[in-house]
């Protein structure tokens, strides 16, 4: 397991590995992260939204107890994105290949339409954090994919309405796709604004393009981390054994 790199302000405590994946605390300029790293085509990562029955999930406790009826362990889930109302995902949704929810050209609406945002995307062992725009000129065929916004970092350049001095400080998830091809989720233990949010995937994890997820809703699972999740999702990215 390769550690996180060091860079001042900057430290890290507690690696749990379960195959491939691995779960670390980190500080960065005053602030604590959790990030869960994933290596493509190792963790099988995939995307969640309905049950058999056809009803979204809604929550990971409710996943994981599909998945333990099938004699399978969660090993890390958390939400997906942004959504709109009736748990539908508010962007583009693809499951095993299938698209459920188109890709979304918005232009305006909240966090999602900040434009640019993006999609992320898994495909076999590859993973990648796309603007939406060349997402859609990829005519690429993913195995899981969700969209979101706003893109946190584009090819190692933070978001352009980015503000250093921002006071719109609130917890935050998101996802990048980093050194070595791995995949990072993090998320902030306390409140944080988008510059610094973005500035942790870029500088501390070493993402050149990552992705928002959500604010204040979101949340980790791990076995040893638990489920904080106070509201439901729709859709759920999730590592399953």
């Amino acid at each position: 397991m390769r550690p996180l790199p060091l860079l001042a302000a900057f430290s890290v405590a507690v690696c749990l590995p379960v195959q491939a994946l691995s779960s670390q605390t980190a500080t960065y300029r005053g602030a604590a992260y959790t990030v869960v790293t994933l290596t493509p085509g190792k963790d099988a990562l995939k995307l969640f939204w309905k049950d058999a029955s056809g009803q979204p999930y809604g929550t990971i406790g409710a996943l994981k107890t599909a998945v333990e009826a099938q004699g399978k362990t969660l090993l890390f889930a958390t939400n997906s994105g942004i959504y709109a109302p009736g748990l539908k995902p508010l962007g583009l949704h693809v499951q095993r290949g299938a698209t459920l929810v188109l890709l979304n050209r918005a232009r305006s609406g909240g966090n999602f339409a900040l434009l640019p945002n993006g999609v992320f995307w898994v495909k076999g062992s590859r993973a990648g954090v796309t603007e939406s725009r060349a997402y859609a000129r990829l005519k690429l065929p993913p195995d899981f994919a969700s969209q979101s916004g706003p893109l946190l970092v584009q090819g190692g350049r933070l978001h352009p309405a980015f503000n250093a001095g921002s006071s719109s400080l609130k917890l935050r998830s998101g996802v990048g796709v980093c050194r070595g091809g791995v995949i990072k989720f993090a998320i902030s233990e306390g409140a944080v604004n988008f510059y610094d949010f973005a500035r942790f995937f870029r500088d501390a994890l070493g993402c050149p393009d990552a992705l928002y997820l959500d604010g204040s809703i979101s949340t980790f699972y791990t076995p040893q981390r638990g489920d904080g999740q106070l509201l439901p999702y729709a859709g759920i990215w999730a590592v399953v054994k």
